[in-house]
């Protein structure tokens, strides 16, 4: 029963096939993409990978002058239209990294690093419209994420123009972390006045102790001072 339900939902995508090149035989992964809801209307999610044109390159082969000169099968062959998936991701990282690297050997300033992250994340959040109980993947995609903010926070601290200039280019909005807050309880304040004691008390006794070695110190230095000066006996 699951199974023909399966079929049935899945039905509609397999007749159209618009959103998987027009094959048949594709998995079905890629045609739950273009599922239908209960209602009968077609479910669509935008993902990263769409302005790719099935006619680029990919990443490998995109710098080679001899491909223009090859067969218009082999360039089939080596275009999107038969990659896979990593190899498109692969493709679109590449070109977000063209965007905002300061020199054509650069791969692993700040910047790179952003754009490289923006790519892993946008990718998670493509499969987890479609997988929404993934929960590994949404862990992974969390710490990229705070990963990002990091870098965009440093990045923001030290120049400003430049944080300006990825933002726009890889079209991310910044925006600023909440305040910390927290609910003041008896034993949250308790928990902290004994903190504050502790740290007064052992802040107290290092000074202290700093005290004692400086003196201790002085005293050495005084007593070796006083021998040069009185010189050794013979």
């Amino acid at each position: 029963m699951l199974r023909r339900a399966v079929c049935a939902v899945l039905e509609p995508a397999a007749q159209g096939l618009a959103l998987c090149g027009g094959r048949a035989g594709r998995p079905l992964h890629c045609l739950a993409r273009a599922a239908a809801d209960g209602l009968g209307r077609r479910l669509e999610f935008p993902s990263q990978l769409d302005d790719l044109a099935p006619t680029m390159l990919k990443k490998n082969y995109r710098d080679l002058e001899a491909i223009s000169k090859t067969d218009v099968v082999v360039q089939r062959l080596l275009s999107l239209e038969m990659a896979s998936h990593k190899e498109k991701l692969q493709l679109k990282t590449s070109l977000l990294v063209e965007k905002v690297r300061r020199s054509p050997n650069d791969v692993g300033s700040t910047e790179v690093q952003i754009a490289i992250l923006t790519a892993k994340i946008r990718n998670y959040q493509d499969h987890l419209q479609i997988h929404r109980k993934d929960k590994t993947n949404k862990r992974y995609m969390l710490l990229a994420i705070d990963r990002r903010k990091k870098l965009l926070k440093y990045l923001r601290r030290t120049r400003y123009e430049v944080f300006e200039n990825v933002c726009a280019q890889l079209g991310i909005q910044y925006t600023f972390p909440p305040e910390y807050y927290r609910k003041a309880t008896r034993r949250w304040a308790a928990k902290k006045a004994l903190c504050i004691k502790v740290f007064e008390e052992m802040k107290r006794i290092r000074a202290a102790e700093r005290q004692k070695r400086k003196a201790a110190a002085a005293e050495k230095a005084q007593s070796i001072s006083r021998e040069v000066s009185e010189g050794t006996p013979v």
